[in-house]
């Protein structure tokens, strides 16, 4: 048996019965499903990966040592992400990619080109790291459309926002996620050059943690730090994640003085006027009837705008009509692959699920926004959808 098959097997047992012991069924099914489809692919492609013996060897230790360290998870430092826990998110998410390319093989058939999504999966390490620094004009034109459609926006690339005016400008924050690719120092530094873009608001759309932030104590309040400069003007709402750990996010966003809305309303006074802004949580079931009935005890904004934090824009279906000038969404986290660089619209989200992963979206007179989330959780890798971080500024037409 080749050497590296063999290898992965044995790393691949040894690792199920550790998770299993230490940790408990779950976790090992959640190992076992990963490590059975990232070792058929290995199998199926190790004949050509020979010339690249030592750099597998490498990424196969570091992915198990990965799942092995994640028994005990908490916020590693730089040294571990760089050397152990990138490496095997990258190691996961080519395989993973290499599926058609080792299905090739399986059937006898050259992979020709089995490389490609090694070298996709690199791509996705350099923008799962950095943060794409935009500034993003939406226009709230009022316009009754009959279907959920995908609307106009316009981006500018800027290194700082410094442009005062009519907009209300907001910083959205979303799906940060805490853990390997998103330090407490990465996330301090997207919150500190929020406070420097001097918004009006910022908003804050959930999905804070990971299973290595869960585990390190006080690691919320530490990132989200430089937004204490920004007292009454910082809002939240629950993601899907954080009813994992609803304490931890409530304790880590008060801290800070971030008011979490949670199915609940407030008002925010800014130099454009007063500003009505919706929390919602997060609900998997039920969702037309639950936003009926929070919108039916939340009063009319009148003319003053709205604004309605919804972490999963799944939901935008399900809210009652006319309730939202605009929402603010994140939870796809842009779609995660796609091919947004190459300047299309799309993506492996949208093109399974067929909803709003991402982009300005339409239906009747309500607007939302999905951001494309400044980190990532679940497939390993951002590949082809760049992480965001961007000043929203909101022309009321």
């Amino acid at each position: 048996m080749h050497p590296l098959i063999l290898a992965t097997l044995a790393g691949t047992v040894v690792t199920l019965l550790a998770s299993a012991v230490l940790r408990g069924k779950a976790y090992a099914g959640f190992v076992g499903v990963l490590l059975t489809i990232h070792t058929l692919v290995v199998v199926g492609l190790a004949d050509e990966a020979v010339a690249l013996m030592p750099v597998f060897v490498w990424l196969q230790t570091a992915l198990f040592v990965h799942l092995l360290m994640l028994v005990w998870a908490r916020l590693r430092p730089w040294w571990y992400r760089a050397f152990v826990s990138i490496p095997a998110h990258y190691f996961m998410a080519a395989t993973f990619l290499a599926i058609p390319w080792a299905v090739a093989s399986a059937v006898g058939l050259p992979p020709y080109g089995w490389w490609l999504p090694f070298v996709a999966a690199g791509l996705g390490v350099v923008q799962s790291l950095r943060s794409s620094i935009e500034v993003v004009d939406l226009v709230l034109d009022g316009e009754s459309l009959p279907e959920l459609q995908r609307t106009t926006v316009r981006r500018r690339s800027v290194r700082r926002h410094t442009t005062t005016g009519e907009p209300l400008r907001l910083v959205q924050i979303t799906d940060p996620h805490l853990g390997p690719f998103m330090s407490e120092e990465r996330l301090r530094g997207i919150c500190q050059r929020a406070v420097d873009a001097d918004p009006h608001l910022v908003l804050l759309t959930g999905d804070f943690f990971t299973m290595e932030g869960r585990g390190s104590a006080g690691s919320l309040a530490r990132a989200l730090a430089p937004l204490q400069a920004l007292q009454g003007r910082t809002f939240a709402c629950f993601g899907n994640h954080d009813l994992e750990a609803p304490q931890a996010v409530r304790d880590g966003l008060s801290a800070v003085g971030v008011k979490l809305l949670v199915d609940e309303v407030a008002d925010a006074e800014t130099p454009l006027g007063s500003v009505q802004i919706v929390g919602l949580n997060h609900v998997w079931s039920g969702r037309s009837e639950h936003f009926a009935e929070v919108f039916a005890r939340v009063p009319s904004s009148g003319d003053r705008l709205r604004l309605v934090l919804l972490h999963d824009p799944g939901g935008f279906k399900h809210l009652p009509v006319g309730q939202a000038d605009l929402v603010l969404s994140g939870h796809t986290h842009g779609g995660h692959v796609g091919l947004l660089s190459l300047g299309l619209n799309w993506t492996s989200i949208g093109a399974i699920a067929r909803m709003p992963d991402h982009g300005f979206w339409g239906r009747n007179t309500d607007r939302l926004y999905v951001h494309r989330a400044n980190g990532h959780y679940g497939f390993p890798l951002r590949v082809g959808v760049p992480s965001e971080e961007s000043v929203l500024h909101v022309h009321r037409g």
